[in-house]
């Protein structure tokens, strides 16, 4: 049946009623004017749900452009201090408009020929990246063992763990969190599972359940839109994109500033799990996964962090997992220098407070939320923690930035090398039982145990 036969059937099977007044409305009574400007307010102010900390994303946005080499015109400007007195104020007409004429101007945005970005090789295929880096030879896992159970199972309770930790404490400073709560060694309330951060790799776990080692960017994206309901800055974009018929990679381009943040680096543990002792084949992966938001160094922060998890599985020295995590990221990429400063740092420091200090005066300049100056956290805490859980994310916690993302990234490798022994007592809660997230379908509540199993099984088939 062609479209028009179908409307045409719609049509004429439509049989005339006459409603009542409080049902002649296009909304259901739903106050949709209400809906759509509180949706629009985040953009312009928001709180991070767990810690609280602030974020106004269209800032964000105009400085996440400028970090990767364009200029945004002085009417850019002026229409971003128009958006944030009428957030304060609270005239949705204006902001509305404001907010329409501001991304137009990100949108229209001009190369910056002098910036340092442009010095750098922009890497746009997984393929160009493979041809400028060599994998170790892959090495065989038992995948059917107790211990490999016992390893995915302490890297998703790790992930649960960071997480926790960090939403309680991610968006702030080190200094101010001195400040406010002392050294934090422990859970500052009662910890949960509740994190928007690992949906995304569920969204991955799902994909690779049905298509294996074969799965695309485009199955990835399905998932996202079938599972995930929302999203945040580059993620948000892109599912925006991909809702509009825009897939990967160009779902990850288009009119997506933050496409170099830290969204695909927080999501890389669930293609390491899928790749134990196999680095190139977690680096596709995650070049896979990464696509569908991000690009460039954005992709980059996610191989480095899958690289990294699956040479756990075959290492338990974690210097040198970094080290030669760091061999897989191109080095004349950005991101591979951002990497380098941070490891130089830890060499020339005698504490990591000092290195931390380096490497966030460095990277001033970019977002909290940005993938550069977490990586350097992610370097930071896990070198100076030298192989300790505890002490690992002791240091991971007081860095501060986006904290829940990086130690959710980094304390499963301790676990994935060590075992579940590694893990203090103290930090196993029995609200890490249960996954609760925003999802829908299965995942909107899942248990540990089900998590387990379910990756478990995706693996054992892909391997098939």
């Amino acid at each position: 049946m062609k479209a028009w036969e179908m409307a045409q059937e719609i049509f004429t099977k439509a049989q005339p009623v006459i409603r009542k007044e409080e049902e002649q409305t296009w909304t259901d009574n739903v106050d949709v004017s209400g809906f759509y400007d509180d949706n629009l307010s985040l953009d312009w102010g928001s709180n991070v749900p767990g810690s609280g900390a602030p974020e106004k994303i269209m800032v964000a946005a105009v400085q996440a452009l400028e970090n990767r080499g364009y200029i945004v015109s002085e009417q850019g400007y002026r229409y971003l201090e128009q958006g944030l007195i009428a957030h304060k104020e609270k005239d949705f007409v204006k902001l509305h408009q404001v907010s329409a004429l501001l991304r137009k101007e990100l949108a229209e945005a001009h190369k910056d020929e002098d910036s340092p970005y442009w010095d750098y090789t922009c890497y746009r295929s997984f393929e160009q990246y493979e041809s400028a880096v060599e994998f170790p030879q892959a090495e065989e896992i038992d995948i059917d063992s107790g211990e490999f159970r016992d390893k995915i199972y302490g890297a998703w309770l790790s992930q649960f763990i960071g997480g926790a930790m960090g939403t309680m404490v991610e968006g702030y400073t080190f200094s101010n969190l001195c400040k406010a709560f002392g050294d934090v060694k422990g859970y500052l309330r009662e910890p949960n599972t509740y994190n928007d951060d690992i949906t995304f790799e569920l969204a991955f776990l799902d994909a690779f359940s049905r298509k294996g080692y074969e799965v695309t960017s485009d199955d990835i994206a399905l998932s996202w839109v079938g599972l995930i309901p929302c999203g945040w800055s580059a993620e948000e974009i892109a599912i925006r994109n991909i809702k509009n018929g825009i897939f990967p990679p160009e779902s990850g381009t288009y009119r997506n500033p933050f496409n170099e943040w830290i969204g695909a680096q927080m999501r890389a543990g669930i293609c390491g799990m899928a790749a134990p002792g196999n680095p190139r084949l977690a680096a596709k992966l995650a070049w896979s996964d990464g696509e569908v938001s991000h690009a460039n160094n954005g992709i980059l922060g996610e191989v480095f962090n899958a690289v990294m998890t699956s040479l756990a599985f075959v290492n338990d020295n974690i210097r040198e997992v970094v080290e030669k995590a760091m061999e897989m990221i191109p080095s004349d990429s950005e991101y591979y220098s951002v990497i380098a400063f941070a490891y130089e740092c830890c060499e020339k420091y005698g504490t990591w407070q000092e290195a931390l200090e380096a490497c966030c005066e460095k990277y001033k300049r970019y977002n909290w939320i940005h993938s550069y100056p977490n990586a350097c956290c992610e370097i930071i805490a896990l070198l100076y923690g030298g192989g300790d859980f505890g002490e690992t994310l002791h240091i991971i916690t007081m860095c501060g930035i986006d904290v829940d993302c990086n130690a959710g990234m980094i304390m499963p490798l301790l676990t994935i090398q060590k075992g579940m022994r590694i893990i203090p007592k103290e930090l196993i809660h029995p609200a890490f039982s249960e996954l609760v997230t925003y999802m829908r379908g299965r995942f909107r509540k899942i248990t540990l145990e089900e998590l387990v199993d379910d990756t478990l099984c995706s693996i054992k088939k892909a391997q098939k």
